[in-house]
């Protein structure tokens, strides 16, 4: 999974989370046209030049292309490890606004029936929200516990676990204050996983770059988010983990990649790092596409560019 000079793909959007983009250019959220989105990205030529990895959103997981070939299989074909998000969306959490992960109920059931149709490794996201007062520790120690639990039933399983406590972007904070939560946040996690003894060189972090509310009057500073993001990791996430790759988080394309970048020049670091995007490798060529399937060669190029572009990145070659 953490094989140098590739990253992996983050193609595992809830289905309820694709009205909003498909309603943009007039495509109906159905089946069918999630399954042509899927299609444009997973049946794009040479990924394997780009990705070790892929996570897929459950139905994608189980779906087949146009030709009636499962998705899972042509990945493999591609020598591409296989994931498949296993948290079950969000519940609230007090009455501030905050929100844990839901899933645990039957997740040994489902991880088992993955594992058995070939997947290698699964990921869970929770939510850190930051706003006045906020977050509170309850909630950080509430989706602590979950992403905990999750871990452990995925590596009973004989899956590699992606654990995402995303620190989000959203709100006006400074970047000091994103630094200072996302080093309580992963404390948390990290303590709470080893309660469950979790093996943590069997594990991998998708970690959140320190960065400023996107409505904060901070400047960005690639380099600041750079060593920021590098002295929060080393401050407060375990030596002997697997690995860490990083979201984007609302980041533009890119802004994600020359932060990468950035984030490569400070190597070594104590953990081998790479991208596991979603919007900021997909979303142009999404915009490209618009459904229409006279766009898809067009779109793939642009793809497989930023794909590309990415794997500079994490090389610090950008």
């Amino acid at each position: 999974m953490m094989a140098q000079g590739k990253g992996i793909l983050a193609s595992d959007e809830r289905n309820s989370s694709l009205d909003k983009k498909f309603e943009k250019y007039g495509i109906e959220n159905n089946e069918d046209n999630r399954k042509r989105y899927r299609e444009l990205f997973i049946n794009t030529p040479n990924i394997q030049n780009y990705i070790n990895g892929i996570i897929l959103f459950e139905e994608t997981f189980k779906q087949t292309d146009s030709n009636e070939k499962l998705f899972r299989q042509t990945l493999s074909e591609k020598g591409i490890l296989v994931g498949v998000k296993a948290d079950g969306g969000y519940e609230d959490f007090g009455n501030r606004g905050e929100q844990v992960s839901m899933g645990l109920d039957g997740l040994d059931e489902k991880l088992s029936s993955y594992k058995k149709l070939g997947a290698s490794f699964t990921k869970w996201r929770a939510k850190i929200l930051i706003d006045n007062n906020l977050p509170t520790f309850e909630c950080v120690l509430e989706n602590a516990k979950r992403l905990a639990e999750y871990a452990s039933v995925s590596q009973k399983n004989s899956l590699v676990p992606i654990v995402e406590p995303e620190v989000l972007i959203d709100g006006g904070h400074t970047i000091e204050k994103s630094k200072q939560v996302t080093i309580e946040s992963y404390k948390t996690v990290f303590d709470e996983l080893s309660k469950k003894d979790v093996y943590l060189p069997g594990l991998v972090l998708k970690a959140s770059m320190i960065h400023q509310g996107k409505d904060s009057d901070q400047p960005i500073d690639h380099k600041q988010i750079a060593q920021l993001t590098a002295s929060a990791l080393e401050s407060s996430v375990p030596k002997n983990v697997g690995g860490v790759v990083f979201l984007s988080g609302g980041q533009a394309p890119m802004e994600a990649s020359k932060n990468l970048n950035e984030i490569a020049e400070l190597e070594p670091l104590s953990w081998e790092i790479t991208f596991s995007y979603l919007r900021a490798i997909e979303g142009p060529a999404f915009d490209i596409w618009q459904g229409r399937d006279e766009n898809v060669q067009k779109a793939r190029l642009v793809f497989e560019q930023i794909l590309k572009r990415n794997t500079l990145a994490d090389k610090a070659m950008l």
